[in-house]
């Protein structure tokens, strides 16, 4: 989507998901509304099974020169990644997760029975040492397990359905690898349906952005 907004930053994007996505599929992007403050793209991700995936991505324009107050969220107070212990997320239950080095901060896990539905870790990619991008971001920001799992006392898929992020002002002068990644269950109801908040921060403290999850516990 962002070869159709060349030169323009990424805002905001969202993803809806029909299906669970596997091989083979194939990519289509139709650029939307360009105008001096945004420009809008979609895209969709299809496969012999019908659509799996629609996504939505805003891309910002020119300033014009206006420099505009800056509201950040201070990062919480934890202990720096080398002085976490890293946890494992088993591949065959999460095969993207050998990609990914994770850090719990706290006590809390995934399926741990805990009191709060929050997950606060460092993560990064195992691949190499570059400072998050766009895109490592967007990955990257989806990298723990969902949030109301810590209140979960057994192992059940909790798939989400759709995700918006948002890559913050201070993304662009990262120069760590790490990630501190705080994802909150805001609500969630008996049928299963819940919200999630992802906030993130740079190893200087610096908020890198956020996202929003829907989920979905599914039984056995």
């Amino acid at each position: 989507m962002g070869e159709h907004a060349e030169g323009r930053e990424l805002v905001s994007a969202t993803g809806r998901f029909g299906r669970a996505i596997d091989a083979p599929f194939r990519v289509e992007t139709v650029p939307g509304h360009t105008g001096r403050s945004s420009a809008t793209v979609s895209g969709r991700i299809e496969s012999e099974r019908g659509p799996l995936l629609d996504s939505r991505a805003v891309f910002a324009g020119k300033s014009g020169g206006v420099s505009w107050p800056v509201v950040e969220l201070p990062a919480p107070e934890v202990p720096g990644p080398g002085e976490c212990e890293t946890f494992a997320v088993p591949k065959e239950f999460v095969p993207i997760s050998t990609s990914t080095e994770i850090g719990p901060v706290g006590s809390a896990r995934p399926c741990a029975g805990g009191a709060e539905a929050e997950l606060v870790a460092w993560v990064r990619l195992t691949e190499d040492d570059l400072p998050p991008d766009a895109l490592r971001f967007v990955f990257l920001v989806d990298a723990l397990a969902p949030s109301c799992s810590a209140v979960l006392s057994t192992l059940a898929p909790v798939p989400t359905v759709e995700i918006t992020v948002r890559p913050a002002a201070g993304l662009a002068a990262a120069s760590s690898p790490w990630l501190l990644l705080r994802a909150t269950t805001r609500q969630a109801d008996p049928s299963g349906w819940s919200s999630e908040w992802v906030d993130t921060w740079g190893r200087d403290g610096t908020h890198l952005g956020s996202a929003q999850q829907l989920r979905v516990v599914r039984g056995g």
